[in-house]
């Protein structure tokens, strides 16, 4: 195992670690607070019902192209791949009117 092996294990190991102290400290402290578990937790429920519409909207087809090596894309994973990619621009437009009716708000006042 050279030291390139090593440290790739490490960082793994460390992101892990980091991915789990960024979702279990926040649970902790807001045991303290209720409300706001429920706020996080009306969030996550409309992320996942965002991305099942992208999933059930998404279209499946895969080219010949890229059926063949060396992607072996199947109907899943193209479906997948359309329903994160509607997700996120789905979301990024919503960031977008956010930002310019704050803007918007903020002149008016």
């Amino acid at each position: 195992m050279d030291s390139i092996d090593i440290f790739l294990t490490l960082s793994y190991i460390l992101i892990g670690i980091g991915v789990v102290l960024a979702i279990v400290m926040p649970l902790i402290k807001s045991l303290d607070n209720p409300k706001s578990l429920l706020k996080t937790g009306v969030g996550v429920v409309g992320l996942v019902v965002l991305i099942f519409i992208s999933y059930s909207l998404s279209d499946g087809e895969v080219s010949a192209k890229f059926a063949a090596d060396p992607y072996n894309m199947t109907t899943t994973s193209t479906k997948f791949v359309g329903a994160i990619l509607a997700s996120t621009y789905f979301l990024a437009i919503l960031a977008m009117v956010g930002i310019v009716l704050t803007e918007l708000n903020k002149a008016i006042k």
